[in-house]
């Protein structure tokens, strides 16, 4: 038998049954008999059952990485024909990161008895961490022995357990340490796990996770819609496997893709019909996109000239236009982000903000000692907070590794990742942490340096992004929802190619917008855009015009060579880290523009965008393309030096430069 994971054993039954109904009847039992161990490993609780068999197979136990969630396997089916033509098992192998990746593909077999026994029988095994047990369910009281059914999130249901030489109540009672149990009021049999944790199930897991079995019986039910309802967060897919003959499951009506995606994403309910007080959108001819340029990133001289001498802002708009127009110096960062990001009142002075300062590391450690002084024994009946613990301590070990500010073991950089979070965690318990967190914070602890300064533009980033992390997701929902409101105004051809792929709910944007492009580009290049999103220019909702830009620059592909479902989110995954920020901050621009010039904006596009639809008229801050579309912008936004321009349409033209004299100054 193969050795159990490394650990700590804290429960271990050996006469532990599965009784399969892998016997020559289909209605006869076959016992096989295993060893039930609960095992405390690195901060984390595993439940593992085993076949006693010298013959088992190692290889075909599926264990849970450090970079995945608890993984199940049993091979007695699904079956497929081996080439004599009798029934052999197939083995999958699943990784997945609730951000990063999803993929799902066959274990390769040597012959067709690798995965049996000499008598034909299959062989079972399967382990799983407590953070994803949902339920257990008992057996009815008279049994002969007793049985426990473990049920994980998704509703995965695990093989029975039959206890034919032990009490299962010993079981339950260890698991009781770990986590809190609740008989279920519909049905007493039923043990439930109390979880508390409203902010979308932690990490986003009863979202995207799921056993490779029980995910394989939707994808045979459902292939498009189960991935569809969890790709919105992948990196690498793999469905080509999973691929069926059967033509009948290749597509679905739109009516069932939205009941599919209703269950797959709580709370996300998607009207077949028009919504109440949306106006249907007409085509409208937007006119010609405008070229646009970027400048230099604004210097420290530019930034110390526009403070007096107590160190207040003098000209905040000129400002915020200048790092719109050409991000920050990065020297800079460590100071203009703190206002951007709200940290740091624009009209404050330096001693205010030296005062600000003070007051906020008291009441960051105060918070921060909350935590820390939370003995073992307290932590073992605080279930969310060892849960919180848990996932923080997973993320933060994979969160820009690559990155030298937090590469290597024992890295300081993943230490105050790690303290930040959890101190987040006593700053707003009820949403505590969820996955992608981790990915926000980052690039906030590279610039400040500083654990204090960190953790409070961290806490008004997350002001920005609270909804999106919220269970009930009405902030992805909203967003989600005016993308294609935009994105149907700016091009109802290709909105219309995207539904007729059952693509059209747009969720391979998914993760674009929860964790604000961070895994799409390089991390220099997010601190450019971020800073630029901060200034909350050219109009509102900026980052949806981000969205646009980018799926606009793919259309053409995306439709000349007739991608379908798979194909769009595979092509939309890959352009992670290809993409030029330059090119796309031009062509987002560009796009605001087209849209504000517009007299005949929709209603619910203006307040999408924040702007007010009798402002788009011709004045003297606006200009005149080739085609005598208005250009409604303010002057001295646009009247900037760039060397070199870099045009929305990619191109780069060093000969093509703006007057010097034309250069932004305060009004």
């Amino acid at each position: 038998m193969a050795a159990p994971p490394s650990g700590k054993v804290i429960y271990e039954q050996e006469g532990v049954f599965i009784h399969s109904s892998c016997g020559k009847n289909d209605d006869q039992d076959s016992l096989i008999s295993g060893v039930l161990r609960v095992i405390e490993k690195e901060n984390e609780v595993i439940v593992d059952w085993r076949p006693l068999a010298d013959t088992l197979d190692a290889s075909n136990i599926l264990c849970a990485g450090k970079d995945s969630s608890s993984v199940v396997e049993w091979t007695q089916t699904p079956k497929e024909k081996c080439s004599r033509g009798a029934d052999r098992p197939i083995s999958y192998e699943a990784e997945w990161d609730m951000v990063t990746t999803v993929s799902f593909k066959k274990k390769p077999h040597s012959n067709g008895d690798a995965t049996t026994h000499a008598n034909g029988e299959s062989k079972w095994s399967f382990l799983f961490s407590l953070t994803d047990l949902k339920s257990i369910k008992r057996n009815k009281e008279g049994m002969g022995w007793s049985y426990l059914v473990f049920c994980l999130k998704d509703d995965v249901k695990l093989p029975a357990l039959h206890f034919h030489h032990g009490d299962s109540k010993l079981l339950i009672k260890c698991l009781e340490k770990h986590v809190v149990l609740n008989e279920s009021p519909q049905d007493k049999r039923i043990l439930l796990v109390n979880s508390q944790n409203k902010s979308l199930s932690q990490s986003f897991e009863n979202l995207f996770d799921e056993s490779s079995y029980g995910l394989l019986q939707k994808l045979k039910k459902d292939p498009y819609t189960v991935t569809m309802g969890r790709f919105s967060k992948v990196t690498n897919y793999i469905f080509d496997s999973f691929r069926l003959s059967d033509p009948s499951s290749q597509r679905r009506p739109p009516s069932e893709m939205a009941d599919f995606l209703n269950d797959a994403i709580p709370g996300l309910k998607i009207n077949q019909q028009e919504e109440p007080g949306f106006e249907v959108i007409t085509r409208i001819d937007l006119g010609k996109q405008p070229e646009v340029s970027r400048r230099e990133p604004v210097s420290a001289e530019e930034w110390a000239k526009n403070m007096d001498s107590e160190g207040r802002i003098l000209n905040v708009d000129y400002i915020k236009q200048l790092i719109f127009k050409g991000g920050l110096c990065h020297t800079l960062r460590k100071e203009a982000w703190k206002f951007l990001l709200g940290y740091f009142p624009w009209n404050s002075t330096k001693e205010e903000r030296a005062n600000l300062q003070k007051r906020k590391t008291d009441e960051y450690f105060r918070m921060k000692l909350q935590w820390k002084s939370v003995s073992e024994e307290q932590e073992k009946r605080n279930s969310r907070l060892r849960d919180y613990r848990s996932l923080i301590e997973k993320d933060v070990n994979r969160t820009d590794r690559t990155n030298k500010f937090y590469e290597g073991e024992d890295n300081p950089g993943l230490i105050l990742l790690h303290d930040i979070l959890m101190t987040y965690c006593m700053y707003d318990f009820d949403l505590g942490y969820v996955q992608g967190m981790s990915d926000l914070l980052s690039p906030l602890l590279y610039v400040m340096e500083n654990e204090v300064d960190a953790f409070w533009c961290f806490v008004s980033y997350m002001d920005q992004m609270h909804q999106n992390f919220e269970e009930q997701m009405q902030g992805m929902k909203t967003q989600l929802i005016q993308l294609s409101t935009l994105l149907r105004l700016l091009d109802s051809g290709f909105c219309s190619y995207l539904e007729s792929q059952d693509s059209g709910y747009l969720y391979f944007c998914f993760r674009w917008l929860l964790i604000r492009f961070k895994r799409e580009f390089s991390f220099q290049d997010i601190l450019r855009l971020w800073e630029v999103m901060w200034t909350e220019l050219p109009c509102q909702n900026f980052h949806l015009l981000l969205c646009c830009a980018i799926l606009e620059s793919e259309k053409q592909q995306i439709m000349d060579k007739h991608y379908g479902f798979n194909e769009i989110l595979k092509h939309i995954n890959e352009l992670s880290m290809k993409i030029d920020v330059e090119y796309i901050l031009c062509k987002a621009e560009a796009i605001s523009m087209q849209m504000m010039n517009c007299k005949e904006l929709p209603q619910a596009v203006n307040e999408i965008l924040g702007i007010e639809s009798s402002s788009v008229t011709p004045d003297s801050d606006t200009g005149e393309d080739e085609s005598g579309a208005v250009l409604s912008c303010p002057t001295s936004l646009y009247q900037s030096v760039s060397t070199p321009v870099i045009a929305a349409n990619g191109t780069r033209d060093s000969t093509q430069q703006m007057s010097e004299t034309q250069s932004l100054t305060p009004a």
